[in-house]
């Protein structure tokens, strides 16, 4: 898995490597049953505290997209094809889609431009063309 942070950005570390793993997964990079890096190796790969990681592995454990445990580490627990979303998912996920529609409303970008540019990001993920993990 290749994983590409900024440092220099305002957004944490943690959400960024959560956010990175969740668009591998969307992008058909990662399969449900994948393992993902130890801590300390993710850590060590991003020259960053294994702290940082294990917050982002721990975010991603409470939010269902992998299981930890002891022999096996972290795993991709879903994928596209995993099933209906889990119960109170879509709610808990329009609450972040509503803050992120209300900044493009606040930026002035209209609602054809927005619609325009969810169906891109949509349309851009692998997993939704049908493209297998490699």
């Amino acid at each position: 898995m290749l994983l590409t942070i900024d440092l220099d950005s305002e957004v944490p570390i943690y959400q960024q490597i959560r956010d990175r793993v969740v668009e591998a997964i969307a992008d058909a990079d990662l399969a449900e049953g994948s393992a993902l890096p130890s801590t300390r190796q993710l850590a060590a790969d991003l020259a960053i505290n294994f702290h940082t990681v294990n917050k982002a592995y721990d975010l991603l454990r409470r939010q269902g997209v992998i299981r930890i445990n002891r022999k096996s580490g972290a795993v991709v627990r879903r994928d596209a094809g995993s099933g209906p979303a889990e119960a109170g998912f879509a709610e808990e996920w329009e609450t972040r889609l509503r803050t992120l529609l209300a900044e493009a409303v606040v930026h002035g970008l209209g609602e054809q431009e927005a619609l325009r540019r969810c169906g891109e990001v949509l349309d851009s993920f692998g997993a939704r063309k049908g493209r297998t993990p490699a």
